[in-house]
């Protein structure tokens, strides 16, 4: 799994790089950037290319274009906020390839930054159109990928462009590889994998694969409920994939063939409707009336996950406990964060696998608190999964 990084190239002065950034940040309706997280998350292999004399010229998609070039998602307010950002000038030209763009990069001098146009204006890239992919990696004499949000996807800008310039992982790929693969193929024991999340369709890979690999695996949030209708557990309202019942009950049998602990709450905090202001009881022990639905973990269940979380070395974490965009079905979600934090503080490897998981930790204001927060939701997943991000497997290998 091992890849070469841009510290394994000898000499970067006066080269062209091609870095593939992930800048597909919300935006609110006047373009403003309302979380810069990605674009700070970049910087570091930007400066150090830029300060080694390279000619760092960045491509990277925003938002979901269906025809073409739309203003709405050009990349010209993230070209500002990154010169902001980094108290120097970031040069943006409006497109990807073609004369403009070869144009401007042949002005650049050593040490310049030039971010080109959402590279999904053209259909080209999600299709990984060969072409495309070659004008791409004219444009530059190495590649750099450093957007492990898009490393599960074979895209011209993330998978083809190798096909015509060596590979090199940039240091946010670095740590990403780094702190994910420690999970499957030597993590500190004992090792706890926290699951939560509104469905268990999305994790069933994840739960198969890491069932083998995790000490204890505990699992909240509104996938719980499917778990207990394998068990012929009452949940009322609760959210329950019926077609998934079967494969719950397989993936339980799983856990007691693998002699892993397999915790699901033992309480629930219940409303009478899906809204913030809902009326709330708490339930312990017995199903939920028929009625009414779980929206977070209730406070025995708190106290028993964290004897697990306490003895870990190593923990991972997707998907919260609860509801907790209502603040009244918050708290289960909160605790687990803070749980993780503290056994961080005590010497635990913590990594966050990316989605709401990280919205959740960033609320409770624990984002400085924990190892390593993935800035890919969708590849965090799939790499636990164990499959191969073809992002990533097309990098030099060490």
């Amino acid at each position: 799994m091992a890849k070469q990084t841009i510290e394994d190239i000898r000499d970067l002065k006066g080269k062209k790089v091609l870095v593939r950034v992930d800048f597909n940040v919300p935006q609110d309706d006047k373009q403003n950037i309302t979380d810069d997280t990605r674009i700070k998350a970049a910087m570091p292999t930007i400066k150090y290319l830029a300060d080694q004399g390279a000619k760092v010229i960045l491509v990277s998609h925003l938002g979901r274009p269906k025809a073409g070039p739309e203003e709405k998602f050009r990349l010209g307010p993230v070209a500002e906020k990154l010169s902001a950002l980094m108290g120097r000038e970031v040069g943006y030209v409006k497109d990807c390839i073609g004369p403009e763009v070869d144009k401007a990069v042949a002005g650049l001098n050593n040490g310049d930054i030039l971010l080109l146009e959402n590279v999904r204006f053209y259909k080209e890239e999600e299709k990984n159109v060969p072409e495309f992919a070659k004008k791409l990696a004219a444009l530059a004499d190495l590649y750099v990928n450093d957007a492990f949000g898009t490393a599960h996807r074979a895209h011209a800008s993330t998978e083809g462009v190798t096909k015509y310039l060596k590979g090199y992982a940039g240091f946010l790929m670095e740590k990403e590889i780094k702190f994910l693969g420690q999970l499957l193929e030597n993590p500190a024991r004992p090792f706890v994998a926290i699951l939560g999340g509104a469905k268990i369709s999305g994790k069933i890979e994840v739960i198969q694969n890491l069932l083998s690999k995790v000490d204890t695996l505990i699992v909240g949030g509104g996938m719980a409920y499917t778990f207990f209708r394998a068990r012929g557990v009452q949940v009322g309202h609760s959210l329950v994939e019926v077609d998934k019942i079967d494969l719950a009950k397989d993936i339980l049998k799983k856990a007691i063939d693998c002699g892993t602990p397999l915790m699901l709450p033992i309480d629930h905090i219940v409303a009478d409707k899906f809204d913030a202001n809902a009326n709330s009881q708490l339930v312990t022990r017995a199903g939920i009336p028929a009625d009414w639905q779980g929206m977070d973990i209730g406070p025995e269940t708190i106290t028993k996950f964290s004897h697990a979380i306490k003895k870990a070395k190593t923990i991972f974490w997707n998907g919260p406990m609860g509801v907790f965009e209502f603040d009244k079905f918050s708290k289960g979600t909160f605790a687990i964060a803070k749980m993780i934090a503290e056994a961080t503080a005590n010497g635990a490897i913590s990594v966050i696998g990316g989605g709401d998981s990280v919205a959740a930790i960033e609320k409770a204001g624990l984002a400085d608190k924990l190892t390593h927060i993935s800035t890919g939701g969708g590849a965090s997943l799939e790499f636990v999964e164990g499959k191969v991000l073809p992002g990533i497997a097309c990098l030099q290998d060490k």
